[in-house]
């Protein structure tokens, strides 16, 4: 019977994490099942204390969504006349909440909107960021919808004690004309910053909404959702009414009108990244009793780390990610360290082929290239062993290289200036927009208030 020092080790593992090493610590390791939350993902370790890839499949169970099958990717293709995006035909995009609802609103002409965010923890995002926004920004382009961004810099600061206040707002600009970078249209995307925002004189209806949802959510809930215990702070505990507030269009009236009855039926659609889902399950339990509608939510699964599929890219650490501002010769250097699936020698691998379910260059391909038929002659050609490990980290840093290039030229053109008015609140042009009249009305409300503010403010001097 083989023994674990039997076994061969894999190519690519870091030298803690070989056969040999592990069975020194096989009696001290106990299983370990894995953790998906918005502030920890890990696939979790077997009985070796090896770590093990993310299971998606239990993660559907466990969250109890939906799988996005074949019959809703033509659904979804027959009702918007679009090829569904590479990441939904590659089962990148995988999960969903309700994403049947939004395509029969749609194709009963009923207009929604679509929310997504960002928690700004560094100064440039890396490739992985942007999986969601690219979505994103090909579900606008789709459905011709308009579209809110948020940016919860306040919850990194209060979730990450290194972090101060000037520094996630430095990460907040930055992050921001990253995001713009990525090609959204301005005339319907309205980004924000939670701190500056709630500061500022458009977050009544924002403000009452968080006020609503906090109200409604108990303590066992934010533990049982997010594993919160005694040693979180309380502007963690109450960080989730803030997040759900974005998904109910009545938290805008700038832009979708000051009719509470009619803006509460716009329903709202979320792509976000799976540790995402635990904020908006328990949006989607407490929607219905502020007379709302629960938001649709589309899951997208991780970038893998350059370490391998066990946990996803990190912009904590440098050596695991591409990031949006690496040269082409950093990329170079970063995928030539990727994990590999290839076989320890040229010879094994030419016999037995390579092993693209672990191979990180061909799963960045999976993300990446457009092309379905030349994946597909790479992933045949390296699993019978006629192409090795060498020429698919070549492939796979073309591939990211030029994807990196483009993002460097349109992150070029965006100016502050851009910026500033992407963040400005403001009516976004969309059809089902609020009309002349009620856009009028809304306009001399706010001068009027801002008219008696001043006077007050000259009252005091």
């Amino acid at each position: 019977m083989a023994t674990v020092a039997d076994v061969r080790d894999e190519p690519g593992q870091p030298p803690a994490l070989t056969s040999l090493s592990l069975a020194e610590a096989a009696q001290k390791a106990t299983p370990k099942e894995q953790v998906i939350t918005p502030f920890d993902v890990s696939g979790g370790f077997d009985e070796q204390g090896k770590p093990k890839a993310i299971d998606y499949d239990k993660l559907v169970d466990t969250f109890g969504s939906q799988r996005i099958d074949k019959p809703l990717l033509e659904r979804f293709e027959k009702v918007t006349g679009h090829k569904p995006h590479r990441m939904l035909r590659r089962g990148l995009v995988f999960s969903h909440r309700d994403l049947d609802h939004i395509l029969n609103k749609y194709e009963n002409g009923v207009p929604f909107f679509l929310y997504t965010g960002r928690g700004p923890s560094s100064d440039s995002m890396h490739v992985g960021h942007t999986i969601p926004f690219e979505f994103t920004k090909y579900l606008q382009d789709v459905f011709d919808v308009p579209l809110v961004i948020m940016l919860t810099d306040d919850e990194k600061f209060f979730h990450t004690p290194k972090l101060s206040l000037k520094d996630v707002y430095k990460f907040t600009i930055q992050n921001a004309m990253d995001i713009i970078a990525v090609g959204f249209d301005m005339k319907k995307t309205f980004i924000f910053a939670d701190t500056s925002f709630v500061d500022g004189g458009f977050a009544s209806a924002f403000n009452t909404n968080v006020r609503e949802m906090g109200k409604r959510t108990t303590i066992n809930q934010i533990r049982g959702t997010f594993g919160f215990n005694e040693s979180n702070n309380i502007a963690e505990f109450n960080f989730p009414a803030m997040q759900s507030a974005t998904a109910f269009a009545t938290s805008f009236p700038f832009i979708f009108g000051t009719d509470p009855k009619k803006v509460a039926k716009i329903p709202c659609l979320i792509p976000c990244a799976i540790d995402q889902d635990p904020y908006f399950r328990q949006c989607r339990d407490n929607a219905p009793r502020m007379g709302f509608l629960k938001p649709a939510i589309i899951h997208s699964v991780f970038l893998p780390s350059l370490r391998g599929s066990e946990s996803k890219m990190s912009a904590s650490d440098a050596d695991s990610s591409i990031f949006l501002s690496d040269t082409d010769n950093q990329i170079k250097k970063k995928v030539g360290k990727a994990f590999s699936g290839g076989q320890d020698t040229v010879e094994l691998h030419r016999e037995i082929g390579g092993r693209t379910a672990v191979d990180v260059p061909f799963q960045y391909l999976t993300f990446f290239m457009e092309d379905d038929e030349e994946l597909e002659r790479i992933r045949e050609a390296y699993e019978k062993g006629k192409m090795h490990s060498g020429e698919m980290k070549m492939a796979c840093t073309r591939e990211l290289q030029a994807y990196v290039s483009g993002f460097r030229e349109r992150r070029k053109a965006v100016t502050e200036e851009v910026r500033k008015e992407f963040m400005r609140p403001r009516q976004l042009i969309f059809k089902g927009m609020p009309g002349e009249k009620e856009r009028q009305d809304a306009r001399e409300k706010r001068i009027k208030a801002l008219e008696e503010e001043l006077q007050q403010l000259r009252k005091e001097d």
